[in-house]
């Protein structure tokens, strides 16, 4: 990665008595697709609207390229935004629309050709430009809406739940497509998403966020193959969350048996909680199962049946692309790698 580009530093914000962003702190490196990831109402958009000058912090400050950016207006920082509605203008044609911009700074015809026709070959929309907005599908107008954010070649741009709008198939092309232009023009992505598919597919970073909080940074990889605590588990993807003892390091009991792990630095016989993805179970002939347990639910998801196992009256997620019966009795094992062991909490 790149040096920090932005620095947010003990930012806080209320609206009225709700406190929205709490003692926020995150830099962002140059040049890093970045996912702000949470349930509605974390404080995601707030962080982006102050960003974006949209909105002010009541503590903190905001750096931006070495410089203290907190009182400058939106059009003063190298910072554009791409927002969910997509807030074309109707009355002018894709041409128009993605120049806007640079009319504004009164650039020569010329160069604003060139500009316009060059973006819109990024936005793969050749040929488009004298069409009338209001003709195009949803995900060519949300293609305008990128293009006329990334023409004035901000060094971030800021996006907004932008594929809310779209079908599912639409959102996953538009999700590698905004990958690949983030890597073509090497600029700083800040995408805002309380979809977790959408984060894992495009991040190079996740910012898992709630109640004004961040509760985990990490690569796609680390946040979900090592969630630091249940909310983060639950957040991203299924998981099942089931009650251990840590006897030692690098062994846990849970279901009754121990289990080699590879986590350590537990005191013996700490409560904790196990995690363990539904994918990482293995189905095994139940006489040689550590956890055997009887086939309650199956529900074909295409790639994968979804499982549900009853073992001790406990309910467990698996998937697998193996057939099982309802009624079956079943083994299971899991591999020491992907028991995952975090700090046990009440009420998490």
């Amino acid at each position: 990665m790149g040096k920090k580009l932005i620095i947010m530093s003990h930012v806080s914000k209320r609206f009225g008595d709700q406190l929205v962003l709490d003692d926020f702190n995150l830099y962002i490196n140059e040049n890093e697709f970045i996912t702000l990831l949470g349930p509605s109402g974390c404080g995601k958009t707030t962080c982006l609207r102050i960003l974006g000058g949209f909105e002010t912090c009541d503590e903190g400050t905001i750096e931006f390229d070495g410089k203290i950016i907190n009182d400058l207006e939106p059009n003063q920082r190298e910072i554009n935004t791409c927002f969910q509605k997509y807030a074309l203008f109707p009355h002018l044609n894709v041409f128009d629309n993605i120049a806007f911009g640079l009319k504004i700074k009164k650039l020569d015809k010329e160069t604003i050709h060139e500009r316009v026709m060059n973006i819109l070959t990024m936005v793969k929309l050749t040929g488009y430009e004298n069409r009338a907005v209001s003709t195009l599908s949803g995900g060519q107008q949300q293609r305008v809406a990128i293009a006329r954010a990334l023409i004035n070649r901000p060094k971030v741009l800021l996006l907004d739940e932008p594929l809310a709008a779209l079908d599912l198939k639409l959102r996953q092309e538009m999700q590698y497509e905004l990958k690949e232009m983030q890597r073509e023009l090497g600029i700083t992505f800040i995408y805002v998403t309380h979809d977790q598919e959408e984060a894992l597919t495009m991040s190079d970073t996740i910012v898992v966020m709630n109640q004004g909080k961040i509760l985990q940074i990490g690569t796609p990889e680390d946040i979900y193959n090592e969630p630091n605590s249940r909310f983060v588990a639950n957040f991203i993807g299924e998981s099942n969350i089931l009650s251990g003892v840590m006897k030692d390091d690098y062994l846990v009991e849970f279901c009754g048996h121990e289990f080699e792990c590879v986590d350590k630095g537990f005191k013996k016989n700490e409560r904790v909680d196990v995690i363990i993805r539904p994918e990482d179970f293995d189905f095994v002939p139940p006489s040689k199962g550590k956890i055997v347990g009887t086939v309650d639910s199956l529900i074909f998801r295409g790639v994968h049946y979804e499982i549900n196992i009853m073992i001790a009256g406990v309910e467990y997620t698996i998937h697998t692309t193996k057939y099982r019966k309802i009624g079956d009795r079943v083994g299971l094992s899991v591999e020491p790698n992907n028991i995952h062991i975090i700090k046990h909490i009440d009420h998490a």
